[in-house]
């Protein structure tokens, strides 16, 4: 069976080092209101979108220049029924370079079709994404504001 994980591919003229530093900056492309640390493994942050989503982040894997994985310890998605449906879920970058170019690909490890979240989770991640795009191409992003 096809893997159903939400995924979607940036591709940049950045550097890998360039995508890599900007995805540790949440805060920069997802949102302002971050609390804790996400630059290195066991690093923890949490990240509100008012009180209809707070999630809870360890930083579980780093390759330098190469992937980053975070694994949902905490999730209060207060618009569904199982407000913990990400608990548990992973979400990974994987960044490699080939032919002058970066690409990264994002991957939510978990948000799948069937489950709840699944349209309104993807269309929010496939605007931050942009967001991360943006921040990787132009040194701005546009992370909700606090």
């Amino acid at each position: 069976m096809e893997n159903q994980d939400f995924t979607l591919t940036l591709v940049t003229d950045t550097s890998a080092k360039v995508a890599f530093d900007r995805i540790n900056e949440v805060s920069k492309w997802w949102t302002e209101n971050l609390e804790g640390n996400s630059k290195q493994v066991n690093d923890e942050f949490t990240v509100r979108f008012g009180d209809v989503h707070i999630t809870t982040h360890r930083l579980v894997e780093m390759i330098p220049n190469k992937k980053v994985v975070w694994l949902t310890t905490k999730s209060e998605l207060n618009f569904l029924k199982d407000k913990t449906e990400w608990e548990g879920t992973t979400i990974s970058f994987d960044i490699s370079e080939k032919d002058g170019k970066t690409q990264i690909v994002f991957t939510h490890h978990g948000l799948v079709p069937t489950i709840e979240c699944y349209t309104d989770c993807q269309k929010g991640w496939t605007y931050y994404i942009g967001s991360l795009s943006k921040f990787v191409n132009e040194g701005e992003g546009t992370p909700d504001l606090k």
